[in-house]
């Protein structure tokens, strides 16, 4: 057998090619890395902020009375989720429209789509007035005491101005985050939330305004952070994209309309169903217990997904922008680092979770019937965080793609179809207790 003379020197260029080639891959995950988090950091850290608004409000009102706090706590996690949830997808639309806009360096263009998007929002939110107007008779129906309902309906009323805020700010983060201008949200986001703090501690401890007070210190910070975003914009911060108020603003509204509805019905939907599982909880279980456990679930895995959903910023705005450029292996590409890179961080809280299990409500009680029943959920919660991490990064691809209105009939079929009558069977045809109703249908939506 003749030996090929050059068969070493092939060899040689082989392996160097092979080794070229993983340099070029480990260079492009960490370009497109560095791209990911300059988007996904600030998100997190902004999300983190004005939800943590909102804790600081019934923190304090807790030092007033329990009905204080009920009445706070019911309003902002009842009647203002939904406006938030509803208003905050509707928004996504912008990050379809910006973030293609910007990628097929269309600037102009990104102007006019955030002020459409600034009227359709509005709009949609006077339609959503008639939840804070009515606020004390709908939380009467509900079942709740009329005590409660009717000083949460008076918070609600005052509520009303952050309400109009959301449809204002939220474009503005969108509209931004599509151009990388990120560090203007983390500085605003930072800026609200210190006056916020140092406002309610001054007007509550020293000043005693009372629940209404707080409402009210929780509507200005919030007006806050929309003021400094618009300033920035408006005043030179995006001299390409901003070229002034158009009356091109006016034209094309509806059809911004349907994808702003199906992104506001993709997202709403989602973060009802974890409120339906609270009251299915409700009738399943008569136990304080099992429920006080079941609402430190999900708001462990409410904090986590702070994180999580600066990945479904990120990979909105990667996919999109690329999308707009023409460049559809890089999008998928982007797709699959921010996936991974979600799936680890997603690692990271399902390993605290099952290792810490017995440590990590403490945070919220010292009940040890509390603590017990948590630790029993612990497994789901640690399981259902880890799905989740993957979740929002496909949910994010379809943002960035247009998809708004498949994923809101994937939402309706796997929440509502399957997820909430499985788990009404499992509950009382089964008898499998408290732990079926935080038994997440994350994974037939992957």
């Amino acid at each position: 057998m003749i030996r090929d003379s050059n068969e070493p020197l092939l060899l040689l260029i082989n392996q160097e090619e092979e080794e070229e080639e993983r340099d070029s891959l480990i260079e492009r995950v960490w370009i497109e890395l560095k791209k990911i988090w300059k988007v996904a950091g600030p998100a997190i850290f902004s999300r983190v902020a004005m939800f943590s608004m909102t804790l600081i409000s019934q923190a304090f009102a807790g030092h007033l009375s329990n009905l204080d706090l009920a009445s706070i706590s019911i309003a902002t996690t009842v009647i203002i989720t939904i406006s938030f949830g509803f208003l905050l997808g509707m928004a996504s639309a912008l990050e379809t429209l910006c973030g293609q806009a910007y990628g097929a360096k269309k600037y102009h263009m990104m102007g006019i789509y955030l002020q459409r998007s600034w009227i359709v929002l509005f709009v949609c939110s006077i339609l959503l007035l008639p939840m804070y107007l009515f606020a004390t008779p709908i939380l009467k129906f509900v079942g709740q005491s009329n005590e409660v309902a009717e000083k949460s309906g008076i918070v609600a009323l005052w509520l009303i101005p952050m309400h109009f805020s959301f449809a204002f700010q939220f474009p503005l983060q969108r509209f931004l985050q599509c151009q990388i201008k990120t560090f203007v949200i983390v500085w605003v986001s930072g800026v609200a939330l210190v006056v916020h703090v140092i406002m309610s501690w001054f007007f509550m401890y020293k000043l005693n305004v009372g629940v209404v007070g707080t409402a009210i210190i929780l509507d200005f910070s919030w007006w806050i952070a929309v003021l400094g975003l618009f300033v920035y914009t408006v005043c030179g911060g995006c001299s390409n994209s901003w070229t002034g108020f158009s009356i091109q603003a006016f034209s094309g509204l509806w059809e911004f309309f349907k994808l702003s509805a199906a992104s506001g019905v993709m997202l709403c939907l989602e973060n009802s169903y974890f409120r339906i599982l609270i009251i299915i909880s409700g009738i399943l279980s008569s136990s304080e217990v099992a429920l006080d456990a079941l609402s430190i679930c999900i708001s462990i895995f409410t904090w986590e997904s702070m994180v999580v959903l600066g990945f479904f910023a990120a990979t909105g705005v990667r996919v999109a922008n690329e999308l707009g450029a023409g460049n559809g292996k890089a999008a998928k590409f982007a797709t699959i680092v921010s996936a991974v890179t979600s799936l680890i961080v997603g690692l990271v809280f399902w390993f605290v979770i099952i290792v810490f299990r017995n440590q990590v409500a403490l945070i919220f009680t010292a009940s040890p019937l509390v603590l017990t029943a948590v630790n029993k959920l612990s497994v789901i919660l640690a399981f259902t965080i880890l799905l989740n991490s993957i979740q929002p990064v496909l949910s994010g691809v379809a943002v960035g793609s247009g998809w708004q209105v498949i994923v809101a009939y994937i939402n309706i079929g796997c929440y509502y179809i399957i997820g909430v009558p499985l788990g009404i069977l499992m509950g009382w045809v089964f008898h499998f207790g408290i732990e079926v109703c935080f038994c997440d249908v994350t994974c037939l939506r992957i």
